[in-house]
């Protein structure tokens, strides 16, 4: 039977290889997969309720989502980020992934070009290739941060996007307002869009700021933001997110999601209704912990500086590290796994092809199994390197 080409030149997700590897090997700590310690809040649940007191709700519902949710998220929008819906539309997505495939199936064509900032999320890169599209990739500098020029001199006549994240997977970056001021009208005078991918806007330490494009004067014709309530709200499962979009991709972005989903589930959806009733605190509130994880790793880090390098990052809940020696990174992981029972991620997967980096994920564990990992971690890097 034929498989497809495209397909088979579309990269595998990392995280299943790993999880191979950590049911292979019981009792490893994992500081891989990027997802939150804790779930739902209570009014998340407690919304549901809403939901099975009315059998019209389990039919099929507008694609772009429920009232109620959207008007949660057109306040939020307009209270947090400032982004306001002057010619714009709210499409509610089964989380932020289904968010940026749906852009870019709305925007381009076989074998037209998205600028993917180097490192780039992995899911990102693969949604390109399976659009049939081409990544073309710019590399960040030496502290992850955007070089809108380097941005620039990479646009052609084939290019319909550039793809920014910040606070940034997988190198827990938060890029400066200047730079994405300059990335969107880089965008803006060439015609092309700007997707900013916004999942971890509340995760930010040490004074950073996060900023949304979406808010400057004039960018809702060529800005595309994608949320997400899978970080914030520990809401990995419920797969909700949305996307705030200029009005003339409504029709193409519904027709695509139609198609593949209809809409967001629906109970989903009642529950997130909930999460945002309890807002941006109840994250705050969670972050204590995982500020107090990230001081740990960074302090247990300081102490291997001769063996891997920490680039600055202020946000989201990961630290890229660069591998001083020049050994095969999935090698690595699996000697980490193998031999000290604690699990990160290999940079290959992110782009990350000249060199060896480790992403390293402290936002899913309690702070002692946290502690007791970043422990094997700094020991087994001190034992193999």
């Amino acid at each position: 039977m034929y498989d497809s080409l495209r397909m088979q030149s579309v990269q595998s997700p990392i995280i299943p290889v790993v999880g191979e590897l950590i049911r292979s090997n019981p009792g490893t700590i994992s500081l891989g997969q990027g997802v939150a310690y804790y779930g739902p809040p209570q009014q998340a649940i407690e919304a549901i309720q809403k939901f099975l007191a009315d059998p019209e709700n389990h039919k099929y519902k507008l694609v772009q989502g429920i009232p109620d949710l959207l008007e949660a998220i057109e306040h939020k929008l307009e209270i947090e980020n400032k982004i306001y819906l002057d010619g714009s539309r709210i499409v509610v997505t089964a989380g932020a992934n289904m968010g940026f495939v749906n852009a870019v199936l709305a925007i381009t064509d076989p074998g037209d070009e998205i600028i993917l900032q180097l490192p780039y999320y992995f899911n990102h890169e693969m949604a390109v290739a399976i659009a049939d599209c081409k990544v073309v990739c710019v590399p960040t500098d030496n502290d992850y941060q955007l070089q809108p020029e380097a941005i620039a001199a990479a646009i052609t006549d084939r290019t319909r996007a550039v793809v920014t994240i910040s606070p940034n997977n997988p190198t827990g970056a938060v890029y400066r307002e200047s730079d994405l001021r300059k990335v969107n009208e880089i965008c803006r005078r060439n015609g092309i869009y700007h997707i900013n991918d916004e999942a971890y806007e509340y995760f930010t330490y040490d004074g950073a700021e996060h900023f949304s494009p979406g808010s400057i004067a004039g960018a809702g014709g060529h800005t595309i933001s994608l949320f997400s309530l899978s970080k914030a709200y520990g809401f990995a499962s419920w797969r909700i997110g949305w996307m705030v979009i200029p009005q003339h991709l409504f029709m193409p972005i519904r027709k695509i999601q139609d198609t593949i989903l209809i809409c967001a589930p629906v109970i989903s959806q009642w529950a997130a209704v909930g999460a945002m009733q309890a807002g941006w605190e109840y994250c705050q509130q969670k972050l204590e912990m995982t500020t107090e994880i990230r001081r740990i790793l960074l302090n247990e880090l300081a102490g291997i500086t001769d063996l891997v390098t920490v680039p600055r990052a202020d946000g989201a809940f990961y630290f890229l590290l660069r591998v001083h020696k020049n050994t095969n990174p999935m090698g690595l992981v699996k000697q980490l796994i193998e031999r000290h029972k604690v699990a990160v991620i290999p940079g290959m997967t992110f782009g990350m092809q000249d060199k060896c980096y480790l992403r390293v994920a402290y936002g899913a564990l309690q702070k002692e199994t946290a502690a007791e990992g970043i422990g094997r971690l700094v020991s087994g890097l001190k034992q193999i390197l």
